[in-house]
């Protein structure tokens, strides 16, 4: 089968020919017809991670995917051959299955039933970002509800683009960060804040000078690159990021959660619902072939992605 992978450690990602793969228990083999990019995919294919979790070449790049299941491991009972479906690989050792290939071994718990009205590019898109943005949005627990007003900083993203919808489908007042202002907007974002016209906290209080009453941080890492000053006392932020510390935080009268995504079947399927009845929109910015894959990855590395890039295979 061809494949985007690592052949070894410290090598580039290439596409070339390796074995299909077999499943095992607790898996899914699926025949990958689309395979959605996150800015996972570089940490792992550059070896960034390898000292949290080892890694196994060749190490075929990719997370998320969209196929028909060709075969199922023991104890699988929840699909099987010809279904179509949607998943992710979970961030489990060793690193070494991936989604940019012809044929993926997914593990079950990631695997769900594709929804006859959601195609394949669509799916690919889903379960990491929306899994992601669910984790954010949950994280800000009661201190956000309706009326509330909710900074999301990197809202051009994948993930971002999922986080403004799941808040304004909660009456949430969503100020976006971006410079594709109408595309965000049409999301639900109520203002959108272009982080290259000035300092972004001194955008947002303009707009709301009691400060927001969260953030959910998408992009930086710093007190400088994240715009932690716009929130009020007592609110809350949100990180996929780093993101500043908890005595930082504290000291500014705010409290810190950072978030994890898990993008089991459980967590995705809402999503992939809500896409299937029309209530969630996936902006997706980019289909690509898996001979130009690379090229997506390098518009993730530089952080210039509107949406969620996709190859089509």
């Amino acid at each position: 089968m061809r494949a985007l992978h690592v052949p070894a450690a410290g090598e580039k990602p290439l596409v070339g020919d390796l074995p299909i793969p077999a499943p095992g228990e607790g898996t899914v083999l699926v025949r990958v017809l689309a395979a959605g990019l996150n800015p996972v995919d570089n940490l792992l294919a550059s070896g960034a991670m390898s000292g949290m979790i080892p890694h196994h070449y060749p190490l075929v790049v990719g997370r998320d995917a969209a196929g028909v299941v060709e075969a199922v491991g023991a104890g699988v009972d929840h699909v099987r051959p010809g279904d179509r479906v949607y998943g992710h690989v979970l961030l489990t050792p060793p690193i070494h299955a991936g989604t940019l290939a012809e044929y993926a071994v997914l593990p079950a718990a990631g695997v769900g039933l594709l929804p006859d009205d959601v195609d394949y590019v669509t799916a690919a898109a889903i379960p990491l970002a929306s899994a992601a943005a669910s984790a954010a949005v949950d994280s800000l627990g009661d201190t956000v509800g309706a009326g509330s007003v909710v900074l999301v900083n990197g809202a051009s993203g994948g993930v971002g683009s999922f986080v403004v919808q799941l808040l304004a489908a909660r009456q949430v007042t969503v100020v976006a960060t971006g410079t594709d202002a109408a595309r965000l907007r049409a999301l639900g974002a109520s203002a959108v804040v272009d982080h290259e016209a000035g300092p972004v906290a001194d955008q947002v209080t303009a707009l709301h000078p009691g400060g927001v009453d969260a953030l959910v941080n998408l992009a930086g890492n710093t007190v400088e690159q994240v715009p932690v000053g716009a929130v009020r006392s007592g609110g809350v932020v949100a990180f996929t990021t780093m993101g500043p510390g908890e005595d930082v935080l504290a000291g500014m009268g705010l409290v810190g959660r950072k978030v994890m995504a898990h993008a089991t079947r459980e967590v995705t399927a809402p999503v992939v619902a809500g896409v299937g009845d029309g209530s969630i929109q996936v902006s997706i910015a980019e289909v690509l072939d898996l001979d130009h894959a690379a090229d997506g990855l390098a518009t993730l590395a530089a952080g210039s992605a509107r949406g969620k890039i996709v190859v089509a295979l």
